[in-house]
């Protein structure tokens, strides 16, 4: 029971974690300022994102302008493009091995394999949750270096968005789902296709005559014999027999 119940709570942080990525790769919110102009009527906000650029006015009015071209982007931008995409192929693949070789599916009838689906699965996981821990880190790094620089103008200065601390907790629930589905599996996997098999009630006693550990009976006692017989190599009768008697056939009779 307390397996099955780590395998539920991996996969469903596996998902959560997964959906996370996604909100991660398609939100435009990976950088955010707030410009004030003169009149507190023209404010609007900037997003950066992967795929789009959006402002937005006071007004409630938002404009957003899909990023064409890729050189465009800053080099962190660039590589988050390639990385969260893979970490959202990993996460999906992993996710989906969670499922079928999980304990309360039936896709798999043997103990062996459904062990190993679910380790693999466990390990995806992990590498997915890398994998999107990586361009969220550089991004931010590389927006508090920005806009720390006294090169950059106030109205170019960006701050951490909503999409970054998106994608720390989405790498932090496919890495613990992952531990948790690696860990859930019986201390032998079945690699040489047996499984420990429970303990009997009561202690296994040999049989009687067998002496030694967990024995139950005493050795039985040897006695000695009271006459020792010595063979003398031949039979003596004790008693004499006579000689039997020779036939005669009586007188007159024909011979």
């Amino acid at each position: 029971m307390a397996r099955i119940a780590k395998e539920v709570s991996g996969q469903v942080l596996c998902f959560i974690g997964f959906v996370g990525v996604c909100l991660t790769c398609g939100l435009p919110m990976w950088r955010s300022t707030s410009f004030i102009g003169a009149n507190i009527v023209t404010a609007q906000t900037i997003w950066d994102g992967l795929w789009m650029n959006c402002v937005m006015q006071s007004t409630g009015q938002m404009q957003c302008r899909i990023q064409d071209s890729i050189m465009r982007l800053t080099q962190d931008l660039q590589a988050a493009r390639a990385l969260i995409v893979i970490a959202i192929v990993i996460s999906f693949v992993g996710m989906l091995l969670t499922f079928v070789g999980g304990r309360c599916t039936s896709c798999l009838k043997n103990e062996s394999s459904m062990a190993k689906v679910s380790i693999t699965g466990g390990i995806l996981c992990i590498v997915a949750g890398a994998v999107c821990l990586i361009p969220v880190s550089w991004s931010a790094t590389f927006t508090i270096q920005d806009f720390q620089s006294t090169l950059t103008t106030e109205t170019q200065k960006r701050e951490i968005g909503a999409a970054i601390y998106i994608g720390w907790g989405s790498a932090g629930f496919l890495i613990l789902g992952g531990i948790l589905l690696c860990t859930s599996c019986p201390k032998n996997d079945g690699r040489d296709g047996t499984y420990p098999q429970p303990q009997p009630m009561y202690p296994y006693m040999q049989p009687p005559g067998v002496y030694g550990p967990g024995s139950y009976m005493a050795p039985p006692k040897t006695y000695a014999p009271s006459v020792a017989y010595t063979g003398t190599g031949s039979y003596m009768p004790n008693k004499p027999y006579a000689m039997p008697r020779t036939y005669s056939a009586p007188r007159g009779q024909y011979l």
